[in-house]
């Protein structure tokens, strides 16, 4: 069989880290396959090593249905190409399954519902997300697939030099898109502002750039316990210098940089949010907190700090968790999807 991955999304984010993880994985296994990703796009320069057959279109769902006249299924990444894979499936019948990585609310109109209940599949990352799409549509053939942690390879001579930027310090990491709305990057400046002159020695690490870091930039003025360092690409080398990964969301689809930091052996400090208690269980891996909860994360990223037992006994737990949520675990899952569809 044939299969387009269609993903048309401007950036390099955490669904298209998934998308990429598969399709390098599909690849080892064989199958035969087409990226149809935006022109000019992080996420068709990234795959450009991969082998694969990579068809540039312009963010049109129009342009996408054109380009996926020849395949034999269709896997849809992100939201808005559901209806390229919609319009193709009127024209030549070609079924298509779709990834929901998010929990936001689905556009509550005719057409979004038709193409979502026209989909052989659509899965969510989350038990979350897919008891959201039970909820939307009961007509939907729903389920969940979870995501995957990212296997980086650390650089052990980088990830020292990252630390000794910070010498003594204990550093508490957030590695993410900067979007407060979904991210509440603001949270961890307000307790990074409330917590440098009683702890010096805690040290922020923001690893990322978006659309909010102009206000985050200038909302940190001043501090001395924090450091934005923009985009990077040895992710994985951070996270191995990293004391505690803190992620304070508003909202999650399930957060797979937490698969990723869980896989360092990093303890977790994050929102109870979407499906992130699926794979953050509070009091064995991680400290779960209400989102919008500044105090909370303050509290709970003092009571790490001041207990390295704590701390190792949820890194090691978080490790063995991660252990399960593979690339090849998720592809596998995705393979038995296709062949169900298909046949």
């Amino acid at each position: 069989m044939r299969i387009a991955h269609v993903n048309l999304a401007s950036g390099y984010r955490g669904g298209e880290r998934q998308t990429e993880l598969l399709v390098r994985e599909l690849a080892m296994a064989g199958y035969d396959q087409v990226l149809v990703a935006r022109r000019h796009g992080d996420l068709a320069r990234r795959l450009g090593d991969s082998g694969i057959e990579i068809r540039e279109v312009r963010p049109r769902f129009w342009s996408a249905a054109v380009a996926t006249g020849d395949v034999d299924l269709l896997h849809v990444h992100e939201g808005r190409s559901i209806y390229a894979a919609y319009l193709r499936n009127l024209l030549s019948g070609t079924p298509y399954v779709v990834t929901r990585r998010v929990n936001n609310p689905i556009g509550n109109h005719w057409l979004a519902h038709r193409a979502h209940v026209s989909a052989a599949r659509v899965v969510g990352v989350s038990e979350d997300i897919a008891h959201i799409l039970e909820q939307y549509d009961s007509r939907i053939h729903s389920g969940a697939v979870r995501s995957a942690s990212s296997g980086f390879v650390v650089d052990e001579a980088a990830s020292a030099a990252i630390r000794s930027r910070y010498p003594g310090k204990f550093l508490v990491g957030h590695i993410g898109a900067l979007d407060n709305v979904q991210k509440a990057q603001e949270y961890i400046i307000r307790v990074a502002w409330e917590l440098q002159d009683s702890h010096p020695q805690i040290q922020f690490v923001l690893v990322g750039g978006g659309t909010d870091e102009a206000m985050f930039r200038q909302a940190a003025e001043g501090l001395q316990n924090l450091e934005f360092t923009g985009f990077v690409d040895n992710v994985g080398d951070y996270l191995a210098a990293f004391d505690l990964f803190i992620l304070p969301s508003n909202k999650e689809g399930i957060g797979g940089i937490l698969l990723d930091a869980m896989d360092q052996c990093l303890p977790i400090v994050a929102s109870r949010v979407g499906g992130v208690p699926e794979i953050v269980h509070d009091g064995e891996n991680g400290i779960l907190i209400e989102p919008a909860s500044p105090d909370q994360l303050k509290a709970a990223i003092l009571r790490l700090m001041q207990s390295p037992q704590l701390r190792r006994q949820y890194g090691e737990c978080g490790r063995e968790i991660a252990r399960g949520y593979t690339a090849r675990a998720m592809s596998l899952k995705y393979r038995q999807l296709y062949d169900s569809v298909l046949n």
